[in-house]
């Protein structure tokens, strides 16, 4: 079979145009026939060339790299996905290819407005918890990123409005802690980006929980009925709607006039019935001298052994029909026909163990 080159007519000869007149000559004779003087003017060229093309090559390098890390330090104008609902995929099927992860739902679902709603903020606040225990490792590189961006606009929030500042301290401290262990095993893809990245994150945590305890709480300036103003039933009554004993004690500490009313037995008993079962109670009992039960001890350490009962006002649902992840007030495509359609509300961890297949 014959071989057939770039051009199978020719055996490889070239014309070229010399004193004599046109010559035939093969490649090599060609590159034989080169002058001293052609191969020096190209030489220089090519020397030319080159540093030419090094100087541009930095320039274009330099630029790129301060792009790169102004789009890296400018975290004040972050991109946030803004879809209300979503499609939980768990597996490969003629119509859809992949898997709908943690990370992806974080990213696509819009938790940007949800932080600025106060029936999500409770929510949204314990998710990032949750995610900052067990589940950052397992967030793609531009999902942990996200997930900076939306703390920060919690702790801005909460320096701004000057409520929430417990539970948001709490938040900051166990992902330090939990960063902290992870840096050490940066070698070990634990962490997706560079260790300086995560130094410098880890830096801004400690401002914020700076700023946090520096926060100074401004009293109200309105001359109306407080609530050390009100009868005795309705400060019990209002007291009762508290869920967090926590927050009974911070108003004892701060208002010395019901420091006696926030001691009450019954008060701490329906704390602790709200929280925790007959069973939990009945293990962790505590009695006095005077064989009273001691409610708001019992009540803290029941809080050590056990989690604490949860309710939000508004939660994402999952609509098992259409495999659809959505916030309660927003309508997908299987309420919208069929409004008696298969939906749960889900809890922060129900969220998370949505994702673990």
């Amino acid at each position: 079979m014959p071989f057939l080159g770039q051009d199978w007519r020719s055996p490889g000869q070239n014309w070229i145009k010399t004193e004599e007149g046109w010559k035939k000559t093969t490649a090599d004779e060609k590159n034989n026939n080169v002058s001293v003087e052609s191969f020096c003017k190209a030489e220089e060229e090519e020397c030319f060339n080159k540093e030419n093309l090094l100087i541009s090559l930095s320039y274009d390098m330099a630029a790129k790299k301060r792009k790169k890390d102004q789009m890296n330090n400018n975290t004040k104008v972050p991109y946030f996905h803004r879809e209300k609902w979503i499609y939980v995929h768990k597996g490969s099927t003629k119509e859809r290819h992949g898997y709908c992860t943690l990370g992806e739902a974080f990213n696509r679902l819009d938790f940007c407005s949800a932080i600025k709603d106060t029936r999500r903020f409770n929510y949204v606040v314990r998710l990032l918890e949750l995610i900052a225990k067990s589940k950052l490792p397992s967030l793609s590189g531009v999902a942990q990123k996200n997930y900076m961006n939306i703390l920060e606009r919690v702790v801005q929030k909460v320096l701004d409005d000057q409520q929430n500042v417990r539970p948001i301290k709490e938040l900051l401290q166990m992902l330090y802690i939990s960063l902290c262990g992870l840096v050490q095993d940066m070698g070990k893809s634990v962490l997706v980006g560079n260790i300086n990245t995560w130094l410098h994150r880890m830096e801004n945590i400690l401002q914020w929980q700076q700023q946090l305890d520096n926060i100074q709480i401004k009293r109200p300036t309105s001359t109306g009925m407080s609530l050390t103003d009100l009868p005795v039933s309705l400060q019990l009554n209002i007291m009762q709607r508290l869920t967090d004993g926590r927050d009974l004690v911070s108003l004892g500490q701060v208002c010395p006039e019901l420091g006696p009313l926030t001691e009450d037995r019954l008060l701490w008993k329906r704390i602790c019935q709200y929280h925790f079962t007959d069973r939990q109670i009945r293990k962790r009992l505590m009695v006095s001298d005077k064989g009273q039960l001691e409610w708001k001890k019992m009540y803290f350490k029941l809080s050590r052994c056990y989690p604490h009962r949860e309710e939000y006002i508004d939660t994402l649902h999952f609509c098992s029909h259409c495999h659809i992840l959505f916030w309660k007030d927003t309508n997908h495509p299987c309420t919208a026909n069929n409004p008696d359609s298969c939906t749960m509300a889900l809890s922060p961890q129900g969220f998370i163990n949505l994702f673990n297949f």
